[in-house]
């Protein structure tokens, strides 16, 4: 008999966390492979950690609600006659090949994640006035969790951040003076609002708490610039009511407006591949494929699954796949593939009545496109005043890699392409 892990895998690109919203075992159930064994949300996904034996679930390491780093152990499995690869090890090897290197990385080095802290646990220990530097992780390589500090609070042993050190830098030293290092220490974090009688208090858990923190890390480390252009579509809006209730028909699912701007937007990307790229602190990586994210709600939660080579697609095709990943979503099938390998994301907020916004970018990616609402608006065409279908484009981007003038240039061909649509000019099949 043998004691094997299931780790945290990892569950879409850029995802450093899960959290447990449901144990679908107890402690002595019997479990096959590839059983189910919890629920578990990320900021893009809700999804299924299946066994990797077949086994007796011996301890369930964490409590319903817990948030984990990839890699940290969630529930350990007695196994007979283990053989191959480890628990931790089959998890990766199935959910999670880049946590597989990391395992590599641990078993060179003791504590190879000291220093790699996750946005709940930078939160937690802001709020608290922790000094991580003294604090011992029991994650994987060392890694502080959430749980950590969380101990450590409730024990009432705190490491305070100390004094600063002495081997700060001159440079430091002569731009902060000793006074203004005292009112810093002296600061407090900010107490949370109060409430009076009659408010409801709603706990932020699960896909809610997740997404709220890549929000923030995306805000805190991109650079946001912003753009907008207004687009006359009156030729794509008649050509698309031309032909939707026949497409119904013979299709079985709707023909969207939206379906026509991914379908321009993606064939943009490929004559402006600087669009599609990504930031990677020493260099630029520029996407080969182009998948296009796109965001859907689903009652208090919002998913980005992926189009995938939505280049080479026609506007059927991706009509169908918009179909087919809302469903998904709404009724929580959503997979970690539907999830992976976004390279630009397109939202539609003008669903909602939206005429303008700025986006915030979904993280690593180097922009975001918000196509608003349909509207009809008076306009100057030839001297006379005409009724027109007009939208706006909104576009975010990621200053670091891109500026003004390839945005606009990006804008400006999309927008081209959109008011060229017609039934002379564009196929949807």
């Amino acid at each position: 008999m043998a004691i094997e892990k299931i780790i945290m895998p990892q569950l879409g690109e850029s995802v450093t966390e899960g959290t447990i919203s449901k144990w679908l075992v107890s402690i002595g159930d019997k479990v096959n492979k590839y059983d189910p064994l919890a629920e578990v949300t990320t900021d893009k996904v809700n999804a299924e950690v299946p066994s990797s034996f077949s086994g007796v679930i011996k301890e369930i390491l964490a409590e319903e609600g817990t948030t984990l780093a990839v890699g940290e152990a969630i529930c350990t499995i007695e196994v007979a006659g283990v053989s191959g690869v480890s628990g931790v090890e089959a998890v990766v090897e199935t959910n999670n090949r880049p946590a597989k290197q990391e395992l590599e990385k641990i078993k060179k080095e003791e504590q190879p994640n000291k220093k790699r802290y996750s946005p709940a646990v930078l939160r937690i220990s802001q709020e608290n006035d922790i000094d991580l530097e003294q604090v011992n992780g029991t994650g994987a390589g060392g890694r502080i969790t959430r749980k950590d500090l969380l101990q450590l609070i409730e024990s009432g042993s705190i490491p305070k951040v100390g004094a600063i050190k002495q081997d700060v830098t001159e440079e430091i030293v002569s731009t902060i003076t000793r006074a203004e290092i005292e009112k810093v220490k002296q600061l407090q974090p900010l107490a949370p609002p109060s409430t009076v009688p009659g408010d409801i208090e709603i706990p932020v858990t699960g896909v809610r708490k997740a997404i709220a923190a890549n929000m923030v890390r995306s805000r805190t480390e991109i650079p946001h610039a912003w753009m907008m252009m207004e687009v006359d579509v009156t030729n794509l809006v008649e050509y698309r009511n031309s032909v939707k209730e026949g497409f119904k028909k013979k299709e079985g699912f709707n023909l969207t407006f939206f379906a026509f701007f991914v379908k321009a937007v993606a064939q943009v990307l490929k004559e402006f591949p600087q669009i599609n790229s990504m930031w990677a602190e020493d260099k630029i990586i520029q996407k080969k494929d182009i998948n296009i994210s796109i965001a859907v709600a689903a009652d208090d939660s919002l998913f980005v699954p992926v189009i995938k080579a939505a280049d080479e697609k026609t506007v059927k095709g991706i009509a169908r796949e918009i179909t087919e990943l809302a469903k998904k979503a709404r009724s929580g099938k959503l997979v970690s593939a539907d999830m992976q390998g976004g390279t630009f994301t397109l939202n539609n907020t003008g669903a909602f009545g939206s005429v303008q916004s700025m986006g915030i970018i979904n993280h690593p990616q180097a922009a975001i496109l918000q196509v608003e609402s349909i509207v009809k608006r008076p306009v100057i065409i030839n001297n006379a005043i005409a009724v027109r279908d007009m939208v706006n484009l909104c576009l975010s981007i990621d200053h670091r890699v891109l500026d003004g003038f390839i945005s606009g240039l990006f804008l400006a061909r999309v927008k081209e392409i959109l008011e060229n649509t017609s039934k002379e000019t564009t196929s949807i099949y």
